[in-house]
Order: C-alpha cells, then sequence, then structure tokens
C-alpha cells in the first residue's frame, strides 16, 4: 500500500511552517488544517502531491502569521521563537540549521508575511519562483522582486560569521560552566564586549522587558543571577540545529541559544516562557 503524500512530507511541510511562523504549536495547528483541505482534495488528480502541499501549507501559514501579528504587538516583552530540540544530524544540513536557528528566525520576523514566506520557499526550499507565486498569490516576476529585497534585508541583519560546529560547541561549553560558578570574570572571557541578551518570558515567568546590552552589564546579570537561587543546573543540548543549553533556575526550565563570533559570545536569546518550552524532550523531525 502507498503510503500517503502528506505523511511522507510531514517533516517538510513542518519545517516550511515552523520557519514561517517561528512556533512549533502554530505550525502543528498549520498541518492539522492542511491536512483536512488535503482530504477533501481528488488526490488521484494530484500530479505534484509535494509541491500541491507546500501550497496548500504556505498558505495556511500566511493566514495564521497575519492573524498572530497582532497579538505579537501586544506580547509583553521581547517575543522569541519557540525553541526546537533538534539531534545533531540537522547539522549536518548547514543550509537547513542555519535556517532554523533562533538567530535566523528572529531576522525573520522582521518580515512582512509575504516576504517571508518568499524568502522561506526560495532560499531554503529552493523553490521555482513559479511555484512560489502560486503559493502566495503573486506572479513569479514579481516574487523575483520580493526575494531580492527579502534576500537583501536578511543578510543586512543576520549573524556575519558562520562557526564550526565545534567552535560553537566549545563556546557553548564554557558559557555554561562559567553560569555554573557564576564568577564575573569567567563570563567577561566569553563574552564578546557589545553582546546583546534578549529574554523572553511572556508575561508568565519573571523576564526583562528590554534587551540588555555590553558585557559588563550581562555578566553581571548573570552573575547575579547565580547567587539569587538556590540551585543552577545546566545541561549542553541541541536547540534549532546548534549546540545550546537548558538552565534550570530552582527548578524552572530556560531554552538559551547563543550567536558566536571570534570565539565569543555576541547575543543570546533565552526563552523563559514555558509555553515555549513543551519541546525539549523530544527532537523534532525536520527537513527539506
Amino acid at each position: 500500500m502507498t503510503e500517503d503524500p502528506f505523511v511522507t512530507h510531514r517533516s517538510l511541510l513542518f519545517t516550511v511552517a515552523y520557519e514561517m511562523l517561528g512556533s512549533a504549536a502554530d505550525a502543528e495547528d498549520v498541518l492539522q488544517e492542511s491536512w483536512l483541505r488535503w482530504a477533501g482534495v481528488e488526490q488521484a488528480d494530484v500530479r505534484e502531491p509535494r509541491a500541491y502541499l507546500v501550497r496548500i501549507v504556505t498558505r495556511q501559514a500566511l493566514n495564521r502569521l497575519r492573524a498572530l501579528s497582532r497579538s505579537r504587538e501586544e506580547y509583553v516583552g521581547e517575543w522569541l521563537p519557540e525553541p526546537l530540540l533538534t539531534s545533531p544530524d540537522v547539522a549536518e544540513d548547514v543550509e537547513l540549521a542555519e535556517s532554523v536557528s533562533i538567530a535566523m528566525l528572529t531576522v525573520l520576523e522582521t518580515l512582512g508575511p509575504t516576504e517571508r514566506a518568499v524568502f522561506v520557499l526560495r532560499e531554503v526550499f529552493e523553490l521555482p519562483y513559479g511555484e512560489i507565486g502560486e503559493a502566495v498569490g503573486k506572479t513569479a516576476a514579481t516574487v523575483r522582486q520580493i526575494a531580492r529585497r527579502a534576500r537583501e534585508h536578511v543578510a543586512a541583519r543576520r549573524p556575519r560569521v558562520r562557526v564550526s560546529r565545534s567552535e560553537q560547541q566549545a563556546v557553548v561549553e564554557r558559557f555554561l560552566a562559567a553560569l555554573r560558578t557564576g564568577r564575573l570574570g569567567e563570563l567577561l572571557e566569553i563574552l564578546a564586549p557589545d553582546v546583546v541578551m534578549i529574554t523572553d518570558g511572556g508575561g508568565v515567568v519573571a523576564a526583562a522587558v528590554r534587551p540588555f546590552h555590553g558585557a559588563g552589564v550581562v555578566a553581571d546579570l548573570l552573575a547575579r543571577a547565580h547567587r539569587r537561587v538556590e540551585s543552577l543546573e545546566t545541561t549542553a543540548v541541541w536547540l534549532n540545529g546548534a549546540p545550546a543549553g537548558r538552565i534550570d533556575l530552582d527548578g524552572e526550565p530556560s531554552a538559551v541559544s547563543v550567536t558566536v563570533e571570534d570565539g565569543r559570545i555576541t547575543r543570546i536569546h533565552v526563552v523563559r516562557n514555558p509555553h515555549k518550552l513543551t519541546r525539549l524532550n523530544e527532537p523534532a523531525e525536520l527537513a527539506r
């Protein structure tokens, strides 16, 4: 018996929705809606199921993204993408790993819905302009222009340097070790002078509503956090295709992703909102 194309391509479809939305929970809702539409189609008449399914998911994700724009504007504090536990194998596909990184998903949040869809479908999944046009309701020529603008927009904001997996892992391990000791000097050694730390508590748990800037400020904050809790546990994990950390402060988990340049951390993303930490126990299945 032939497997249903939706099941065959589910990992791909989830990845498309997740990269467009930055939320695994919303991506799953989009897949559910897309499945219902797929189930109502005369599938024998669909010549290219993969392309057809990507179109359905893209349209549903666009609808969801437009509906979410208001709630994200009203979000308490900084909004960060929902982190995903991933296997080290995801990092083998460098383009996929970069596209699902917290740093990249944060940049994609600065694009409009259509621009984001076009960028993801073209730059990550390498779909033809005509096929993308069918998904977003634009001509191929218009999609080409949108893709160029989106590419320039992202290039100006994405991390400047791509580091190796081993370097990222080494820096993360040093950072987690410094967090465990809480020593200011050790933290300062691993942080870039212009480091930025962003925390997301969603108004559910304590978190800063604005970013922290500068190594001195960030290191002091992390050192003080160490002194204020009874227990601090750190675990090296893989999040969104890169070495990262899980930190438990008095039993409350946080997911910590970092951007590394020249052996030091330039950006720290800390997700504390418990509604975004439900996928830290089983690796997500991603594909392109």
